[in-house]
């Protein structure tokens, strides 16, 4: 993950997504503490429960001081397998 500054607070959500674009399900999280340099990440779930056919996907946001400072752009998951999504790139939120 890129872009998120020391002291900050990144969360990633690997998130079951409706027609609408709601939030459905949660299938995994993680909080990690922004350094100011490339953090590395490991999303741990459990692919017997990955829905197949439905819309999944990884979003994050960022929060310093209980504000929300950043996002990051939602990524399509098509399958229950390990990826390398490459940087993930964070953006000042709107």
């Amino acid at each position: 993950m890129l872009g998120v500054p020391a002291g900050a607070e990144a969360e990633l959500a690997l998130l079951v997504i409706d027609e609408r674009g709601r939030p459905q399900q949660l299938l995994a999280s993680s909080r990690i503490r922004g350094t100011g340099q490339a953090l590395p990440f490991h999303l741990r779930f459990n692919p017997e429960v990955f829905p197949l056919g439905s819309r999944v996907e990884l979003r994050g946001r960022a929060s310093q001081s209980g504000q929300l400072i950043l996002h990051l752009p939602a990524r399509t998951i098509t399958e229950p397998t390990s990826q390398v999504l490459g940087q993930l790139q964070f953006f000042t939120a709107p």
